[in-house]
């Protein structure tokens, strides 16, 4: 199939997108990588009046570090910060969820930008940077706001944008260097979406975990913190009861439905398994 009829415009900076924006009101999407924008719009399952191509917007690809930010523009590619000594040097959680994600065409035109913006539930990004504490800058012709990112996944491939909006870029603290990280997913196929992922980070002071977090994906309408199991895990010797007890919460946490790949009985089991494997690997990288 192929899309509706639809206007074109290519702006030449983020002023002119922005305008664009507020000018279709709620009739327009924005194009990145369009790799779920466009199969959508050729399944007719999306039909914008208007589509905005942002690919000539000077800036909006940048990787940089701010302070104690990890700054990553909206339009920077999946294979860039694969591939990014500053995305692996702070925010190693990043670099390994890359191992899972898509396959290389796609992440050679996908965005970071567009990926958190469609908000699919069983993608990594998002849960990365909700373990991560990230925050979403988004912009619209009428001014800024920043947005965390437990706050920016609002639902089923919703998320916190209001129309006129877009995001330009996402800031994630630094990792202190003493923080051990891992990513853990189960999908179908290599590259496929998650039937169940685990993404955690911990900080260790002489055994202790002073530091926890843990978010899952492919379990709920968005990614999620699993506050209970961080709370479990926190100033207690990390020792592999302790793990194992974490696992177990886990698996009772979440609250999966069912599909055509797993029921949820296996999908509760994946995110015991995973969170075991997460936490000790996360543990074996505490310095």
């Amino acid at each position: 199939m192929k899309p509706a009829a639809f206007e074109y415009v290519r702006p030449g900076s983020l002023n002119e997108a922005l305008q664009a924006l507020s000018r279709h009101a709620g009739n327009a999407k924005i194009l990145a990588g369009g790799q779920s924008l466009v199969p959508m719009m050729n399944l007719r399952m999306l039909h914008p009046a208007v589509i905005i191509d942002i690919n000539r917007v000077p800036g909006l690809d940048a990787i940089r570090t701010d302070g104690d930010a990890l700054v990553v523009g909206a339009l920077a590619r999946h294979s860039t910060l694969r591939d990014s000594p500053i995305v692996a040097k702070h925010c190693p959680l990043m670099r390994e969820a890359y191992r899972y994600v898509a396959h290389k065409p796609i992440r050679n035109r996908g965005t970071l930008g567009g990926n958190i913006s469609h908000a699919d539930p069983a993608s990594e990004m998002p849960a990365v940077l909700v373990a991560t504490d990230a925050t979403i800058v988004v912009k619209s012709a009428k001014g800024e706001r920043k947005i965390a990112a437990a706050n920016f996944f609002i639902g089923l491939m919703q998320t916190a944008l209001q129309t006129g909006e877009m995001v330009t870029e996402i800031r994630i603290p630094i990792a202190p260097a003493n923080q051990g990280w891992a990513f853990e997913e189960a999908a179908n196929r290599k590259g496929d979406f998650a039937m169940a992922a685990i993404g955690a980070t911990l900080t260790l002071t002489g055994g202790v975990c002073s530091q926890a977090a843990v978010a899952v994906a492919g379990m709920s309408d968005r990614a999620t913190r699993l506050s209970a199991l961080e709370a479990l895990l926190e100033r207690k010797p990390l020792d592999d009861d302790l793990i194992m007890r974490a696992a177990v919460l886990a698996k009772s946490s979440v609250k999966p439905d069912s599909s055509y790949h797993a029921d949820v009985d296996f999908k509760r089991d994946l995110a015991e398994a995973l969170t075991e494997r997460a936490l000790k690997n996360a543990r074996a990288r505490c310095k």
